[in-house]
């Protein structure tokens, strides 16, 4: 009991009692005992709210500049897109006019019916009618790994992502499996088509595409979907879903409609004419 005792009359230890009296005694605790450390105190105290205040102003000043300066920035984003909303327009006016005059140039070179099936397999023409839709998508876990680069002709990725390569066979899979309209994401493809990387981009045509990857391909849509699965490519694509993970969904559809291909412009080729046809 002498030890509780103790300790609830001398609850605070004599060494910081002794300490606490001698501050006391010399007047160095509490509040600032002379002038100049109370001017000190003081001048900190007023320059702490200058600086305080002089923020306030600042920021209510620039305030104003900075609401005008976002304004300026959503009408010039308005407006910019406005301008590309009408470029786009006259793109698809100016494409039906090449279209027209391309069909009427084979119907005076004596291209007669054969102009529907030209614009078909140019590309120059909407097309729909049975066939299949593949997509295509990146593993779940997927991660961006790497350099980038493409799959190497001896083997995969292991990141889980969906190549250029990768896409390279699958449209050739399509077309040996006999398709005869295939597109990407919209991107109609041509004989001039071509399917690149930048970084972890999919180029199609310089237009990146983002997954899941969506090929539609005009054909016997049952023996097109058995041929593609039973080809090489086929199963290369088989073999990526079961390794590493990409993911892969076929389907056989009644109707697939594919948009036309921008304006196919050849520089270099010219048609052969028959003898003595003009």
């Amino acid at each position: 009991m002498s030890l509780i005792t103790n300790v609830m009359d001398h609850s605070l230890d004599d060494g910081y009692a002794e300490a606490a009296a001698r501050r006391k005694a010399e007047g160095s605790g509490g509040m600032p005992k002379t002038l100049r450390a109370k001017l000190g105190l003081a001048g900190g105290l007023v320059l702490a709210a200058l600086i305080v205040t002089v923020g306030a102003a600042q920021a209510r000043v620039e305030a104003p500049v900075v609401a005008k300066e976002r304004e300026e920035l959503i009408d010039r984003i308005d407006r910019e897109t406005e301008a590309a909303d009408k470029l786009e327009d006259s793109v698809d006016e100016l494409r039906a006019d090449v279209s027209a005059r391309q069909h009427e140039a084979l119907r005076d070179s004596g291209g007669g019916d054969r102009s529907p099936v030209v614009g078909i397999l140019s590309g120059a023409t909407a097309v729909h009618g049975p066939g299949v839709r593949l997509v295509v998508n990146d593993a779940e876990d997927a991660s961006a790994g790497g350099d980038g680069d493409p799959r190497s002709t001896t083997g995969f990725s292991d990141t889980g992502r969906v190549r250029d390569r990768d896409m390279q066979r699958v449209v050739n899979g399509l077309w040996e499996s006999g398709a005869e309209a295939v597109s990407i994401n919209g991107q109609r493809l041509t004989a001039l088509s071509a399917i690149r990387a930048a970084g972890d981009a999919i180029l199609v045509d310089n237009r990146p595409l983002v997954p899941p990857y969506t090929v539609l391909a005009v054909g016997d849509g049952g023996e097109l979907g058995d041929r593609f699965q039973n080809s090489a490519d086929g199963l290369y694509l088989h073999a990526l879903q079961e390794n590493y993970g990409i993911r892969t969904a076929l389907s056989v559809e009644d109707d697939v409609r594919l948009p036309a291909a921008p304006s196919v412009i050849v520089r270099t080729a010219q048609p052969i004419t028959e003898k003595g046809t003009s």
